[in-house]
């Protein structure tokens, strides 16, 4: 019995020590090619068999029962390209993305299309390669990012776009302005402002921007369409070049919380930096003036400076002698050689620094925060910010909130859907403007009751005192007044609302059906008091000469001229909405054949509805200091009906059209191309 027992024993460990000799030991470390940071759970399978490893939380795997004869890995994981790897001593491998790189693909806004079969001219930018720190408002990042793409900043102001010209002027008449395309939709502008426009300063240039309401972190990369090859994708809209914006997506396999700080600090404008006289020059100047007889009290027709529409230290300085002061029984100046010289002295060493007046070193400050994970079976991206710029001058201020939602389900195989939402909204404020003239004949550009701090620093000369009041339209007038009671306040919403249904029964065919719902609404609000130099203007009648150059009733020519606004100031409101929606449905059909022949076919449908609704209100006579109410008076009727004037208005536009579109493309051996 112990013979058998001897004989079994020796014979298991025969068969054991056999099978351990068959075996061996595997081991190594995978790597993502995205961020080179360890994969972990990634799937490790010897090739032709079931034994099989997930790499632990520092990418590592070891796997201990490899049969001697096996020569290969496979290394898998969820969005990424699987590899086959040679079994050697410590195995290190480096998984990439499944998705082709920005090199390899040409994204046009309706389609994804392998680079080879484009003939156009086109670029693609990695948006965080490109992101300007402290730059809200994406469309500027472009600015020297690509050839033959020209941006100019005509404004620092926040909304305001940059003049784009991707093509150069394309039309001496129509518009050179880009057409913007947000994952496959085009974004409508609610205000249609030309691009030489954009620097007239106008407050519709504030909402010029149709992608203002982006947040710039979430922009995956962008897409410029330089070329005629984009009309034959969106018509002639797109004549002047497109803009195409993909936005951040989930990815399987990847779970990342993301948070983004800016702090940035503008610096106040010098003087140093621009040709401009000092108060010392100019007094040089006006005392030169005086001595030619330019800046006396009266001049001819007893219509001179004192009775001047707008004036200076001069102004100031004959106003100050002719006020008597009843309770002191002397006038503010005494009209002596000395006192005038004593005056006029103060004011060329006074030197006033504009730019420090009215500008602050402002620390702007934007935050985002954002969420992003994934299965195999669905993957989401979610984000929020905040944007809060106190303002660089005096009554400019601006915050900004952002929400954006990216998910997609793979429902099966053959089968998957992609749901977008996006929603901001902007609380800005902006000193008081009206609209730009210009004088054809002389070519003079002009603008009534312009207080833009920046044009008046550099237009106002240096010898006014900040804490006094000048004339200005026959009224007195001081800029910080004139900031505090006349400004504008606007209040921007942007939603969108998208999905996008993709259907694949064969690798090489795809169907997509794509559904798109926008919304815009923007009310511009002009509050003007009572108390601002604009109002006081319309009621000007300090003496009979100033009192003449206000208009008189044409019915009664002979009549003595009156003001159309004897109490209150203005409230002026403009409000645009848009409401539109897009639907598009789609064909696309991709084949290499042998591997020297690839071919595209992409062919659909599209409709589109946009409805455009602007109001405007202009409420003259509001008493802000008695709670608002309004002031009513039938002559600023009158005088609206014999001007032909309207104040109040509303205007409807909408807008209709289908298309139907097919393109194909053929690249032989990555050489020739064609395209129809």
């Amino acid at each position: 019995m112990k013979q058998k027992l001897c004989t079994l024993y020796l014979l298991l460990s025969f068969i054991c020590g056999t099978a351990m000799a068959q075996t061996k030991t595997v081991s190594g470390t995978v790597i993502s090619g995205e961020d080179n940071l360890p994969m972990i759970g990634a799937a490790i399978m010897v090739k032709g068999t079931t034994i099989g490893q997930t790499t632990d939380l520092d990418g590592n795997f070891k796997i201990s029962n490899v049969p001697q004869d096996a020569k290969q890995l496979e290394i898998s994981y969820i969005g990424f390209i699987k590899q086959v790897v040679n079994i050697k001593p410590n195995i290190k491998v480096t998984l990439q993305p499944e998705s082709k790189t920005l090199d390899e693909v040409v994204v046009t806004g309706m389609q994804k299309m392998d680079k080879r079969l484009f003939s156009g001219a086109t670029v693609q930018l990695d948006a965080d390669k490109m992101k300007i720190d402290g730059m809200a408002d994406i469309s500027r990042s472009l600015e020297g990012r690509a050839a033959g793409v020209s941006v100019s900043n005509v404004s620092g102001t926040f909304g305001t776009a940059p003049r784009i010209r991707v093509r150069g002027a394309t039309s001496i008449y129509g518009s050179s302005k880009p057409l913007w395309v947000v994952d496959g939709v085009i974004m409508e502008d609610a205000v249609d402002v030309s691009a030489d426009a954009l620097a007239t300063g106008d407050v519709e240039t504030l909402i010029s921007s149709s992608v203002a309401g982006l947040n710039a972190d979430d922009i995956e990369s962008f897409q410029i369409l330089k070329d005629g090859s984009a009309t034959s994708i969106y018509g002639a809209r797109a004549m002047a070049g497109v803009i195409v914006v993909t936005t951040k997506k989930g990815k399987a396999g990847q779970s990342r919380i993301n948070y983004t700080g800016e702090f940035t600090m503008r610096m106040k404008p010098n003087y140093r930096n621009y040709n401009i006289m000092n108060s010392q020059d100019q007094m040089e100047i006006y005392r030169e003036m005086e001595s030619k007889g330019w800046l006396n009290f009266s001049g001819e027709g007893n219509n001179g400076l004192y009775n001047a529409e707008s004036s200076g230290v001069y102004g100031k300085m004959w106003h100050l002698i002719n006020t008597y002061d009843p309770t002191t029984g002397q006038f503010a100046l005494e009209n002596t050689p000395e006192a005038r010289n004593a005056y006029l002295q103060q004011a060329e060493k006074r030197n006033t620094d504009w730019f420090n007046e009215l500008f602050t070193h402002h620390m702007m400050h934007n935050h985002s925060v954002s969420i992003s994970s994934g299965t195999d079976k669905a993957s989401y991206y979610a984000s929020l910010s905040v944007l809060s710029d106190p303002g660089w001058y005096k009554q400019s201020k601006t915050n900004r909130y952002t929400a954006n939602l990216n998910t997609t389900f793979n429902i099966s195989k053959k089968l998957s859907l992609n749901l977008l939402s996006n929603a901001s909204y902007r609380k800005q404020r902006a000193p008081g403007t009206t609209t730009q003239s210009v004088n054809v004949v002389d070519g003079e550009v002009s603008r009534d009751f312009d207080i833009n701090p920046y044009s008046f620093a550099l237009n106002t000369s240096r010898t006014l005192d900040p804490k006094e009041t000048y004339t200005r339209n026959f009224a007195d007038f001081n800029i910080f007044n004139e900031l505090n009671n006349n400004y504008i306040e606007l209040n921007v919403v942007d939603l969108k609302f998208q999905g996008e249904l993709k259907y694949k029964p064969i690798n090489e065919l795809e169907f997509s059906v794509l559904g798109a719902l926008k919304y815009s609404s923007i009310s511009n609000e002009h509050f003007i008091t009572e108390h601002s130099n604009q109002a006081n203007a319309y009621r000007a009648m300090g003496n009979a000469i100033i009192r003449d150059h206000n208009d008189t009733d044409p019915d009664d020519p002979y009549s003595l001229p009156v003001s159309v606004l004897p109490e209150g100031g203005f409230y002026n409101r403009k409000d645009y909405k848009t409401k539109g929606f897009d639907v598009r449905a789609s064909a696309s059909w991709n084949r290499l054949w042998k591997d020297t022949h690839l071919t595209n076919l992409y062919a659909g449908m599209e409709v589109n509805a946009i409805d455009y609704n602007q109001s405007y209100f202009n409420g003259w006579g509001m008493q802000y200091a008695m709670g608002e109410t309004p002031f009513y008076t039938y002559l600023f009727l009158k005088q609206m009906v014999e001007q032909g004037l309207n104040y109040f208005s509303l205007g409807n536009n909408h807008v209709r059209s289908a298309a139907f579109f097919m393109n194909a493309n053929y690249a032989y051996k990555e050489c020739y191309s064609l395209n129809g």
